[in-house]
């Protein structure tokens, strides 16, 4: 494996681990002959190691965002995207990991008292899985009204929908695109 895992070693990854499944409905309503269920492949250290720092190897080549990282926060929506925030957070050797939660899918995100970004904090957003990108808009969103600025956002697979949308100009960074499943 290179020192960036390239599409063809997360796949492999993926199905090692039972983080690709095949025949399964999608949780967002759509249906696919393939789903990605990354929870499933960070469970495994050495795994979830090799996929972290494969992402964070490709945020370096950023120049911008390689000279802040000693102050860059990362935030994801629990619980999909934590394993990959505290994976990346410890490889850059970042300041610390934020996350928003629900309590149900008809709520809106939150973040716990006292746990949130604060203004003109640097955030990085990360997620396990991007498909139709509704958690991570909230998420900009929500950090945006606390006055911090989001940079970029850093996930593990992206399997974009038809409306997923398109976060420019911020760099989006990823390990493996996949093709979008059918809305059903």
């Amino acid at each position: 494996m290179q020192l960036v895992p390239t599409q063809e070693d997360v796949i492999d990854i993926l199905r090692k681990t039972g983080g690709l499944q095949k025949g399964r409905v999608e949780p967002v309503g759509m249906w696919g002959d393939t789903f990605v269920e990354v929870a499933a492949t960070m469970r495994y250290y050495q795994y979830a190691r090799i996929l972290s720092v494969g992402l964070t190897r490709k945020l370096r080549t950023n120049t911008e965002l390689r000279a802040m990282i000693s102050e860059l926060s990362i935030v994801a929506p629990a619980t999909g995207g934590l394993p990959v925030a505290y994976g990346i957070c410890e490889a850059l050797r970042a300041k610390q990991v934020y996350w928003a939660e629900r309590e149900n899918e008809t709520e809106p995100q939150h973040f716990r008292p006292g746990l949130e970004p604060h203004p003109g904090e640097k955030i990085l957003l990360v997620d396990d899985v991007l498909r139709t990108g509704k958690k991570l808009t909230e998420l900009k969103r929500m950090i945006e009204e606390r006055g911090a600025e989001v940079v970029g956002l850093a996930i593990i697979v992206w399997q974009p929908s038809p409306n997923c949308p398109d976060f420019a100009p911020l760099p989006l960074y990823y390990l493996a695109k996949l093709e979008n499943p059918a809305e059903g």
